[in-house]
């Protein structure tokens, strides 16, 4: 089966991360000390009696403004809602940080996130039920043909509530699939299907009936009305302090700068 999306499918570019310079890390440093001694100046004018500053104070007052300075030096702040829609959720659904990543199994940079940066952030903040990844696809087609049947693959495998097996071994075997026709690579699939333990008559029907096409497309829309242009792509926070973006295969460190300033915010 051919799969297509919609005729207005503009041409985008899977591309690396662009590592743009950082802002020296001594002024960061110098904004953080000014900004937590005006801090303590003014905690100090309202309590003059108080004999000394907590470290419990001291690390709250530095959380807050290293979450402030994430957040100035993003791009643009994302509105406050971004829809997880009803797609795949690693994690437990009522953790305090949302991961929403926009994303391509064909994509190379993709799977770079997946085998480098993914298994720190689930043992340090999925696992402690602190953050939850929820996955939306970002088929970019006209460079990865096997990109769409791979998430219809993944999707299939989710009604069957074995997402992130498949998920799994969708990136861990990128280069066995990626570059074999759609038929061969359907035909991988089922055999993926079949080690994730997937009932095989109803995986092969959903891969095959196209019903899952639209639930994908509509990944692909909301993406582009966040201004998703390559993958991976992050949105990282929650609907009340709003998302930080983070572009590309970035290492755990930039996650984990994030996830615990927004959580000690």
């Amino acid at each position: 089966m051919k799969y297509k999306m919609s005729s207005d499918e503009p041409v985008e570019q899977d591309i690396a991360p662009i590592k743009k310079t950082p802002p020296n890390r001594l002024v960061i440093g110098v904004i953080i000390l000014v900004g937590v001694a005006a801090f303590f100046a003014g905690s100090y004018m309202a309590n003059p009696s108080s004999d000394q500053i907590s470290r419990e104070d001291l690390d709250e007052a530095i959380a807050k403004l290293e979450l402030r300075i994430l957040q100035d030096r993003q791009p643009a702040q994302m509105p406050v809602k971004i829809s997880a829609d009803d797609d795949p959720i690693i994690g437990d659904p009522d953790a305090p940080i949302t991961i929403i990543e926009f994303s391509d199994f064909q994509c190379p940079f993709c799977a770079r996130f997946h085998t480098q940066t993914l298994p720190s952030i689930l043992k340090e903040y999925v696992e402690q039920g602190k953050v939850r990844l929820v996955f939306r696809d970002f088929p970019i087609q006209s460079i990865h043909p096997n990109a769409l049947p791979a998430a219809v693959a993944a999707e299939c495998a989710n009604d069957q509530g074995r997402f992130k097996g498949m998920h799994d071994i969708l990136f861990d075997r990128q280069n066995e699939w990626s570059s074999l026709d759609t038929t061969g690579a359907l035909a991988m699939f089922v055999q993926y299907a079949s080690e994730v333990q997937l009932e095989q008559e109803s995986f092969s029907l959903c891969l095959t009936d196209g019903e899952q096409v639209a639930e994908i497309q509509r990944d692909i829309d909301d993406g582009r009305r966040y201004d998703v242009t390559g993958t991976p792509g992050f949105f990282i926070g929650n609907d009340e302090i709003g998302y930080v973006v983070l572009k590309g295969a970035q290492p755990f460190e930039n996650f984990e700068r994030i996830i615990d300033s927004q959580l000690e915010a």
